[in-house]
């Protein structure tokens, strides 16, 4: 009896060991992940003398706001038109991405009809395609229909992408054939089970093309510096970029100003929705 407390004893505290060492190493992981996020905010609220100092300082004192205020102030406020622009590309396509591609998705995982696997197939081929080659043809479709310098440009080329049908494709397949047999039996048709089944049951997949999408044109810079010519259709990453240019040196307090300053949508966009995009990344993890 003795002898399997004493054996308890040592595997509980072997355990406890193991926890210990593994809660360090994540911990210590946490910190070199969210340590440049920290010191981009920390440089922001520091005078610029203060940022090139040596050796620097992990905490920000004395605080201000002259960063913030300038890039508010810079070309009377041409800022907000780059927040203006940026959110209008983002939510365009992050919402073309995510109806389009759970429409081609759900018709790839679902629906059967002739040539289904060579279409998936193109679709796979297509996500392979380094998307700097396609630059020059899309710049000069932009041009022909008088895109140049608006929205239009900006949205509808990536209205829809490989990368949200083969993703909706790969979770819709997840869902039983049973589930949409049964509503088939009870009279719905393919419209009325997209609408009521499939965009209901997809929510999961959908967050998690929603950020990525939506993270990815917020901070995307070379197809908006490409089709934008004037200062106020600029969003917020090449917009941000000329701000070094009227410098005479680089400052730096400014520079992380305005990156943390368009980081902010981001960390809301994420949060938001932080439940279903957990959701979606565990699916098919377990099974059973």
């Amino acid at each position: 009896m003795a002898s399997n407390n004493h054996q308890e004893v040592s595997i509980w505290r072997k355990t406890n060991v193991a926890n210990a060492v593994i809660f360090v190493l994540l911990l210590i992981c946490a910190i070199l992940t969210l340590f440049p996020l920290y010191w981009m905010i920390v440089t922001s609220f520091r005078e610029p003398s203060i940022v090139i100092e040596l050796p620097p300082k992990l905490l920000p004192w004395p605080l201000t706001l002259k960063n913030f205020q300038r890039i508010l102030r810079t070309n009377n406020g041409v800022i907000f038109n780059w927040l203006y622009n940026s959110v209008i590309m983002a939510a365009g396509v992050t919402l073309g991405n995510v109806f389009f591609g759970t429409l081609a998705g759900y018709t790839l995982a679902k629906g059967e009809f002739p040539g289904k696997k060579l279409v998936f197939w193109i679709v796979v081929s297509v996500m392979m395609v380094p998307g700097q080659l396609t630059i020059v043809p899309l710049y000069i479709l932009v041009t022909n229909l008088g895109w140049l310098d608006t929205h239009w440009a900006l949205i509808i080329p990536h209205l829809v992408t490989p990368y949200g049908i083969f993703l909706m494709k790969q979770f819709l397949q997840t869902l039983p054939d049973e589930l949409l047999d049964a509503a088939r039996i009870d009279g719905c048709g393919e419209l009325a089970i997209y609408l009521r089944i499939i965009l209901p049951l997809a929510k999961p997949g959908m967050a998690v093309l929603g950020i990525f999408t939506f993270m990815g044109n917020w901070n995307s810079f070379l197809w908006p510096l490409v089709v934008t010519t004037s200062n106020a259709m600029r969003t917020l990453q090449p917009g941000l970029a000329t701000l070094q240019a009227l410098q005479s040196q680089t400052n730096y307090g400014l520079l992380m100003a305005g990156a943390s300053f368009a980081a902010i949508p981001m960390f809301i966009v994420f949060f938001a929705f932080q439940k279903y995009f957990v959701q979606g990344i565990t699916v098919g993890a377990l099974k059973g």
